[in-house]
C-alpha cells in the first residue's frame, strides 16, 4: 500500500500519514464497525443481547423493537409502526443506509408471508437446486426418507485399499456434507440426523457413506418445495415446546450415548 502523492511533509520526507480508520477487507474494519455500530445502537436506548451478541432489543410499553445485524446487513422487527420509521431516522442520521423495506430474501433465505393469518415461511428453494446441480442430484431418483433405517455406519468402513482412497480423492464429500448443514441451521432441522451421522466420516469417507450423503440429496429434492411454518392464533400465548429423546451407546465407534431433541415455538421447529 502506497500513501498517495501530495502528502509528503518535506521536513519529515520518511513520515507517512496515519489512518484514522481502518482499511477495508481487514479483519480490524470489521471489529471496528461492530464497535461503531454497539455504541451508536446503544445510545438509542437498545440493549444487546447476552446470548446472541447480534441481536438488540428495546422496550417502550407494549412497544417491542429487535435488531438482528449481520455485519452490516440488519433486520428490525416493531410491532407499531411510528416507533419502527423513528428507528429508522435515527440509523440514517448515523449511517449511511439503504432501506430494502420487507425482508423477502435474507442470507439465501426466501421468507414467504401470510399476514391475514399471522404466518411466516422461510425458504431456500434456490439454495437447494443449487446443491442439487453442483452434486448432480438435480436429475436422480427422489428419497421419502433422509437416512435408511438400521444403516450400520461406522469408521471401519473408511477407504482402506489404495483403489479405494484413490476414488475417495474425487469425491466432494466434506463440501456435501457441509451444504447439507446450511440448510439445517436454518430451514431443514429435519434432515440434522442424518446431517450429524454422515460428518462424522470426513476424514476417511467410503462408499457406503458418500451413498448416505448422496440419499439426504435425494430427499431434500424430494421436498424442496415444503416449508416449515412459524406464526400462531394472535390471541394464544406464544408457546415452546421440546421433544428428546436418547440411544444407549448407539454411537458404535467411540462407544457413546446419543441424544436428540427438537424445540417447537407454536408449532414451527426452531433451533
Amino acid at each position: 500500500m502506497v500513501q498517495p502523492e501530495g502528502f509528503v511533509d518535506h521536513k519529515h520526507p520518511r513520515k507517512v500519514c496515519k489512518l484514522s480508520r481502518f482499511i477495508y477487507g481487514l479483519k480490524q474494519a470489521s471489529r471496528s464497525w461492530n464497535k461503531r455500530f454497539d455504541e451508536k445502537i446503544k445510545k438509542f436506548g437498545f440493549a444487546q443481547n447476552l446470548d446472541e451478541s447480534c441481536v438488540y432489543q428495546k422496550a417502550s410499553g407494549s412497544n417491542v423493537t429487535f435488531f438482528i445485524l449481520y455485519v452490516d446487513d440488519i433486520i428490525i422487527m416493531e410491532n407499531h409502526i411510528p416507533s419502527l420509521q423513528g428507528v429508522k431516522d435515527y440509523l440514517r442520521k448515523c449511517f449511511s443506509m439503504k432501506d430494502l423495506r420487507e425482508a423477502s430474501f435474507i442470507l439465501k433465505i426466501k421468507i414467504y408471508r401470510d399476514k391475514s393469518k399471522r404466518l411466516i415461511r422461510p425458504g431456500q428453494n434456490d439454495f437447494m437446486d443449487k446443491i442439487l446441480k453442483r452434486y448432480q442430484i438435480d436429475n436422480s431418483k427422489r428419497s421419502n426418507i433422509p437416512i435408511q433405517e438400521r444403516l450400520d455406519l461406522n469408521k471401519t468402513q473408511g477407504a482402506s485399499t489404495t483403489e479405494e482412497v484413490k476414488c475417495m480423492q474425487n469425491v466432494p464429500y466434506a463440501s456435501a456434507v457441509g451444504s447439507i448443514m446450511y440448510a439445517v441451521r436454518y430451514t431443514r432441522p429435519d434432515v440434522a440426523f442424518a446431517q450429524n451421522i454422515t460428518s462424522r466420516f470426513q476424514q476417511n469417507p467410503s462408499e457406503p457413506q458418500w451413498t448416505a450423503v448422496k440419499n439426504i440429496l435425494k430427499y431434500l429434492r424430494n421436498t424442496k418445495d415444503m416449508f416449515l411454518v412459524c406464526g400462531g392464533n394472535p390471541k394464544a400465548e406464544l408457546r415452546v415446546d421440546c421433544y428428546c429423546d436418547v440411544g444407549f451407546e448407539t454411537d458404535r465407534d467411540d462407544i457413546k450415548t446419543q441424544t436428540r431433541y427438537a424445540f417447537v415455538l407454536n408449532g414451527g421447529a426452531m433451533d
